[in-house]
């Protein structure tokens, strides 16, 4: 009679051990809610072998005293996780031209390792932005540029060719929100040759629904650029699902800490419920 037994993704190195390059998990640390350090010890020692980064969301990092933040960086990198920040740097703007700087050196003294840079958040010329993506590489520490596929009308770049060095008459900024994949793929190329490690896409308008993602979007976003250089935010489970299935175990994914283990199950370790219906009989070996 014969037998069958899963696959694991090992066997075809799919999905490498920690530090990976690619099949990243990052996960949410203290957002919405309180994450004590004991959650996060728990965290690190039940799954600590699934979980590649965690993320201190939405500038949180600022609200706590440095004496926790330096505690919990400790502690995920003695788990072999390594740390980012939000997207904060743009509050950092109204201080001056050195407060980016004074906000990478603080943030390498407290342990972080990637400062996420969100681009559409800080509102700043290309060149600007790219300035801080070498400022940050310059300091040690990796760059990590979020980008949504909206942007504000009045970044769109003029379709018609303009002679060099010739005046372009400002355009007046505007609230109006346009969708533009070609554009946000240009910049993040930038972004890369300027020294990025990681591209984040942003889930609104792209992922935030399962049954509404658009693949579309996602897929010329991972053609151009890359599944290694490229992270996206699945905010529910279903996400990442679709994510998996689309994409396989390579897929560099941004969660939440309760999806980690169901995650790596979609990942190939252990199929875990459904398997049969989001893999299909291809992740067999009979």
């Amino acid at each position: 009679m014969a037998g069958y037994r899963w696959k694991t993704f090992f066997e075809e190195e799919d999905r490498p051990e920690k530090p990976r390059r690619y099949g990243v998990t990052e996960v949410r640390g203290p957002h919405c809610s309180l994450f004590s350090q004991n959650l996060l010890q728990d965290v690190f020692e039940s799954m600590g072998q699934f979980v590649d980064g965690l993320k201190f969301a939405g500038g949180s990092h600022s609200l706590m005293p440095r004496s926790y933040v330096k505690e919990v960086t400790d502690m995920a990198h003695r788990h072999n996780v390594y740390v980012s920040t939000g997207d904060w740097a743009e509050h950092l703007l109204r201080k001056g031209p050195s407060a980016f700087k004074d906000y990478i050196d603080e943030c390498k003294q407290l342990g972080f390792d990637t400062i996420e840079i969100d681009a559409g958040s800080l509102g700043v010329p290309e060149e600007v932005l790219l300035r801080y993506v070498r400022l940050v590489k310059s300091g040690g520490l990796r760059a990590k540029p979020l980008f949504a596929v909206k942007f504000s009308k009045s970044d769109i770049p003029a379709k018609t060719d303009r002679a060099f060095g010739s005046y372009v008459v400002p355009t007046p900024r505007t609230s109006e929100l346009v969708e533009d994949v070609d554009l946000l793929i240009r910049r993040a190329e930038r972004c890369l040759e300027a020294g990025a490690d990681m591209i984040m896409i942003d889930a609104d308008d792209v992922c935030r629904e399962a049954d509404s993602v658009r693949a579309d979007i996602i897929a010329k976003v991972v053609g151009r650029l890359g599944l290694e250089k490229t992270m996206f935010e699945a905010s529910n489970p279903k996400a990442s699902e679709w994510f998996i299935k689309q994409y396989g175990p390579r897929v560099n994914l941004f969660v939440d800490h309760s999806q980690v283990m169901d995650l790596e199950c979609l990942r190939g370790r252990n199929l875990g419920k459904d398997h049969t219906s989001i893999l299909g009989s291809s992740y067999f070996l009979f």
